[in-house]
């Protein structure tokens, strides 16, 4: 069970990869920018394979995995704000600086809760 949950860890990862790389490319966009696809399917991703690896945590005795629940509870508020306004804005043509923002933001302090919350 110990390579299933290191597998969705690793999918966890790359929906990191791909919310955090949608942003980037943003980052330079000329002309507005926009929720892409890796954005929304990065966040998509996080959400899942993170619900997935708290379960298995949880769950699974073999795993010895410590659920810091409040932890974890922060990190799933976050997780589905961005995954919520990457879904609203998915279809604009140009996103507000502000809200843009904010989504990189909003990433950025998932990945520092989950270094440095321990």
């Amino acid at each position: 069970m110990e390579f299933v949950y290191d597998l969705v860890l690793v999918l966890h990862f790359f929906g990191l990869a791909s919310l955090l790389g949608g942003i980037m490319v943003q980052l330079s966009a000329r002309g507005g920018r926009v929720v892409n696809l890796a954005m929304l399917h990065g966040a998509l991703t996080q959400l899942v394979t993170g619900v997935a690896m708290v379960g298995m945590a949880s769950g699974i005795d073999s795993l010895d995995k410590d659920v810091n629940n409040a932890k974890i509870g922060v990190k799933l508020v976050i997780v589905l704000i961005i995954t919520a306004l990457c879904f609203a804005q998915r279809k604009r043509t140009a996103i507000a600086d502000g809200l843009f923002f904010a989504l990189f933001g909003l990433t950025a302090a998932n990945v520092v809760i989950a270094v440095f919350w321990s």
